[in-house]
């Protein structure tokens, strides 16, 4: 019974040590590389459409929070990125739609439709910044993806340097039908991830390529 408790203790122990390391890791995650108020744009990242084609919760948190970055004078357009990665419709699309439903003009609305996630939702954004003239962005999304946002960003700046911006990143509010059971897995499991990548870093892709490019 003595050494059933003391297995308990021990296998309580690791679990906390765990925990604090993985939370520990999350929380010192950068949220910025330049100190700005005003950026050239602002970056809505993509999450799925609902298969009726309205905004998921999260989508639908993003956006308007991107919006109300807008209506804030924070940047003078948005960029919706996400194509149609995870159903038949264009996150993009669906996303932009829902900001001009809100009072943006069009003209201030720009659709990036071909991202498959959020590595690829950087890379065509800034790609599609440095062909504006375009170097600074506050990039919106949900609150435990933001860590992960800001890993992606350092890892572009540093092997894309031709696509290197200034950023910062911005959370949007919870979705108010995720319980607190909801939000703590979601943290969880992207707390995790991030520190298995900033461990072992990004593979290396077309993206993101080890050896720094100097071209897109």
């Amino acid at each position: 019974m003595k050494l059933l408790g003391w297995i308990t203790f021990w296998i309580l122990t690791a679990v906390v040590v765990v925990a604090l390391v993985v939370y520990g890791n999350y929380i010192t995650l950068p949220t910025h590389n330049a100190v700005a108020t005003h950026f050239d744009a602002i970056v809505v990242l993509g999450t799925p459409s609902k298969l009726d084609g309205t905004p998921s919760p999260e989508q639908r948190e993003r956006v308007l929070e991107g919006v109300r970055e807008y209506k804030a004078g924070v940047a003078p357009r948005l960029i919706m990125t996400g194509g149609a990665a995870h159903n038949q419709l264009v996150e993009a699309h669906t996303m932009a739609m829902l900001a001009e439903s809100q009072g943006v003009p069009a003209s201030d609305v720009i659709e990036e439709d071909q991202a498959q996630n959020t590595v690829q939702n950087m890379y065509y954004s800034t790609t599609i910044m440095h062909q504006h003239g375009w170097s600074s962005a506050e990039i919106v999304s949900s609150p435990y993806h933001l860590g992960r946002t800001a890993l992606i960003m350092n890892a572009l700046n540093t092997r894309q340097p031709a696509l290197s911006i200034d950023w910062r990143t911005h959370a949007s509010l919870w979705p108010s039908e995720y319980g607190i059971h909801h939000k703590v897995v979601l943290y969880s499991a992207e707390a995790w991830r991030c520190l298995q990548l900033r461990v072992k870093g990004y593979p290396s892709s077309r993206f993101l390529p080890l050896t720094p490019a100097t071209a897109p």
